[in-house]
């Protein structure tokens, strides 16, 4: 009967993952996804994009900056403009979702709340370039969160 040690057994294991392709997961790569997983939130509704029909006798249908996020009986409409290399983000949450009600705006780096106006509007300028996210929280409801958009400076 042949023994093996645990030193051989980590070897053959080693020699396995590496024939196999599965080499270590870089460091950067993994606190990448921890930040990532941070920025989840359970129970939100995701607002999905929704189609922003051109203003009659304009030849594009799309309007380069403006965009329209729907879901949960709301709609989140962003007007995206960017000078300097930073983004300006002017926003409107309608119909208005009540008193109390707060919007985040959100990229990988930073989160910046907002209190809304009596129209649902609402501002953040000197954004990074990149990708952002913004959060309306209402009292007693989910909260509801746009998906993920990259947003690149002009």
């Amino acid at each position: 009967m042949t023994r093996h040690s645990s030193a051989d057994d980590e070897s053959l294991i080693a020699a396995l993952r590496l024939a196999c392709g599965h080499d270590p997961v870089p460091g950067h790569v993994t606190a990448a996804a921890r930040a990532v997983f941070g920025l989840r939130l359970p129970g939100a509704a995701t607002a999905r994009p929704v189609a922003v029909p051109a203003p009659s006798g304009v030849r594009s249908a799309e309007r380069a900056g403006l965009l329209r996020f729907g879901a949960g009986g709301l709609t989140v409409e962003l007007d995206v403009d960017s000078s300097g290399g930073l983004v300006d983000l002017a926003g409107r949450v309608s119909p208005h979702p009540g008193p109390d009600a707060r919007v985040e705006v959100r990229t990988p780096d930073l989160t910046e709340v907002r209190e809304l106006s009596p129209t649902g509007q609402f501002a953040v300028v000197g954004l990074p370039g990149g990708w952002l996210s913004v959060v309306c929280h209402r009292p007693g409801l989910a909260p509801v969160a746009t998906s993920w958009t990259l947003v690149r400076p002009g």
